[in-house]
């Protein structure tokens, strides 16, 4: 399938914040990484906001359909353990534009539902008691989240042996069918 002019214009963008940061991001810097004119983006995007908006919204279902691609189902039609073993695995390919894009969007509510939707669909949520499964569930999503920061964040990145076993142990601390 053809990819649309706005969709080629999102992924400018995403390559462009990926590449040089969020502050980066502008009308010209877009429409050149898109070549597209300033014209054509603001027909998509009326506003530097409604860019950010759906550049949010576009990556956060990217990360979203890639673990549907893991998992091979969307997240209601899978269990727990599941849906936190597509998580984990697809942590393991870290795009720096995701990061620096939820980082970006904590600041702002509207733009951070997308990715907090996302979370809850797919992650164990923050334990509301300080019961031991709840507890260990947590701790391999943070133990998840910070292998994805280190690989998005670090020049030195994993050996995909040693990035294995990370995943095989946070797996371990994660929710099982046995113990979702």
């Amino acid at each position: 399938m053809r990819e649309s002019k706005r969709e080629q214009a999102l992924e400018a963008a995403k390559r462009v914040v990926q590449r040089d940061g969020v502050t980066a991001v502008s009308y010209e810097s877009v429409a050149a990484e898109a070549g597209l004119t300033k014209g054509g983006l603001l027909y998509h995007f009326s506003s530097r906001e409604e860019l950010f908006r759906a550049l949010n919204e576009y990556v956060a279902y990217q990360w979203e359909a890639a673990m549907e691609a893991e998992a091979g189902a969307p997240a209601e039609e899978l269990t727990e353990a599941q849906r936190f073993a597509a998580y984990t695995h697809t942590s393991q390919n870290p795009e720096r534009a995701e990061l620096i894009l939820q980082l970006e969007a904590s600041e702002d509510p509207e733009l951070y539902a997308y990715w907090e939707a996302v979370s809850d669909r797919w992650a164990p949520k923050a334990p509301q008691t300080t019961d031991d499964d709840a507890i260990r569930g947590f701790l391999a999503k943070l133990a998840a989240d910070g292998m994805w920061f280190y690989e998005a964040m670090t020049a030195n990145h994993l050996t995909p042996e040693v990035r294995a076993r990370l995943v095989e142990q946070i797996m371990q601390l994660g929710p099982t069918e046995e113990n979702p």
